[in-house]
């Protein structure tokens, strides 16, 4: 408990010297239930220097404690409490679990979260609607969409999909198409839901304009850069966005010989199993709350796919990487797996990680975005402008010059300093203190590179998992000169 209290307020442990109010209490007790749960230390100065408690103060803060959690928390929070003896007295120290009926109010209705060492009140519509998703309470993918009918229904894209999962047609199911709808889960027997709409709408945008694919190719590394090589919005349903934006990074991207005949096309330079899995995730994951649109841009060295709304609950990169799941719009993705390439089982991440190693997954709660990062080989990227030309990237024309007049980044300073030996990126990263890999490769590891002051140790598989890095001779002379010099 010391230990603890030395270390701070924060979201997970607040102090209180004392109590008086059941109903500020109650607030306290909410928010922690609505975030994660914490422990509640009575007895303990703001500060963290414990005032302690007398006998007859803990039974007088035990009984508005059991008060305050049962009466005045809706639904009741069920927290234990225990008291520890110290030098300046007694200190009350409860633990809140985490709710698993969220969203929970107090006296008053109101619904509150922590926000760092203080909590904050719920008062956006989209925060309340994603409180109630996670309880389970209500799904984004199963919304009325107002003004919609069984007459905006695509009937053959429908039919086609009825008689290809059920095995008969759904003309002959003895249902009209609004009860048929309606059992399917695709409509409220009036109105079509997202789920109906997204799948099998005729122009969804009309009612939902933001859920579309914006996708963008700029001819450098820069999301600012004025320039760009292709563009387009891209509409429809979701397997007509799937389709679209597909056709658009496979039309962006490099395909390689990897030793075919001249006049074969190639291989696409990424799998196209991770595009195609990283893309599905993003259409049928996304947040259906949140009215912003999927945004996919191909960089020279690398292709975003960017989703709105950040990962539920407690998910994590890590955890998505290794197979966690949790379904955000379950009756979206249970007629989608039908429709569009997906395997569900929280199998597409590791498929996509294992066909394509050099995958970032970007998770970003503040921004209420998911970004997944997929680095183009360095091959087809770094040589495709030519050094004898004019028109090349401000990012080569700078590490050019660089190298030209010896003149070195502090970044690459920073880093041919911490390589000792040969080490991998994670070692690397982690020893610069670094943990943003976007920037790490972009201001630190590939300028290195180019300058030709670090090297490869498997330069034939440039995306190998065992791939380490380590000073080349002019490296090594550098850092030579630089330590005589200092």
């Amino acid at each position: 408990m010391l230990d603890i209290i030395a270390r701070g307020e924060d979201s997970r442990h607040q102090f209180k010297r004392d109590a008086t109010n059941a109903d500020s209490l109650a607030a306290e007790l909410s928010a922690f239930a609505n975030s994660g749960g914490g422990w509640l230390f009575l007895g303990v100065n703001d500060d963290g220097t414990i005032a302690g408690l007398d006998g007859e103060a803990v039974r007088r803060l035990n009984q508005l404690l059991g008060n305050a959690a049962s009466q005045h928390v809706r639904p009741p929070v069920h927290p234990l409490t225990e008291n520890v003896q110290t030098d300046q007295g007694i200190v009350i120290v409860m633990e809140v679990p985490d709710g698993l009926a969220k969203p929970y109010l107090d006296n008053q209705g109101r619904i509150w979260v922590k926000q760092g060492s203080d909590k904050r009140h719920v008062t956006s519509r989209e925060e309340l609607q994603r409180m109630f998703q996670r309880s389970g309470l209500v799904y984004a993918d199963v919304v009325p969409v107002a003004g919609t009918s069984v007459d905006n229904i695509d009937d053959k894209a429908f039919t086609a999909y009825f008689n290809r999962r059920y095995g008969e047609s759904s003309e002959f199911s003895g249902l009209t198409p609004e009860q048929l709808l309606q059992n399917l889960a695709l409509g409220d027997g009036h109105e079509l839901n997202l789920t109906g709409l997204m799948l099998f709408g005729r122009n969804p945008q009309r009612w939902r304009p933001a859920f579309e694919v914006k996708a963008v190719a700029f001819p450098g590394t820069a999301l600012h850069d004025t320039r760009y090589l292709d563009s387009e919005d891209i509409k429809g349903t979701l397997l007509e966005q799937f389709r679209s934006a597909f056709a658009f990074i496979k039309r962006n991207l490099h395909h390689v010989q990897h030793g075919r005949n001249f006049n074969t096309l190639g291989e696409l330079e990424i799998p196209e199993t991770a595009l195609e899995e990283l893309l599905v995730n993003a259409l049928i994951h996304r947040d259906y709350f949140t009215s912003a649109s999927v945004r996919l841009m191909v960089f020279a060295d690398r292709v975003e796919i960017v989703s709105p709304g950040h990962l539920p609950d407690s998910l994590s990169a890590e955890d998505i990487s290794q197979g966690k799941t949790i379904r955000r719009n379950p009756t979206l993705t249970e007629h989608a797996s039908h429709i569009l390439p997906y395997r569900g089982m929280g199998s597409g991440i590791p498929r996509a990680l294992e066909a394509w190693p050099q995958i970032d997954l970007m998770d970003d709660p503040s921004g209420n975005q998911f970004s997944a990062v997929i680095w183009r080989p360095e091959a087809e990227w770094a040589g495709a402008t030519p050094p004898d030309t004019d028109q090349v990237t401000d990012q080569v024309t700078d590490q050019v010059t660089d190298q030209v007049t010896g003149e070195v980044s502090l970044e690459i300073v920073r880093l041919l300093d911490s390589l000792e030996g040969e080490m991998t990126r994670a070692e690397l990263q982690d020893i610069l203190g670094l943990k943003h890999p976007p920037h790490f490769r972009n201001a630190y590891l590939r300028p290195a590179l180019n300058a030709g002051l670090i090297e490869q140790t498997i330069p034939d598989k440039p995306n190998s998992r065992l791939q380490k890095y380590r000073l080349t001779t002019a490296g090594k002379q550098w850092v030579k000169n630089n330590k005589t010099q200092t």
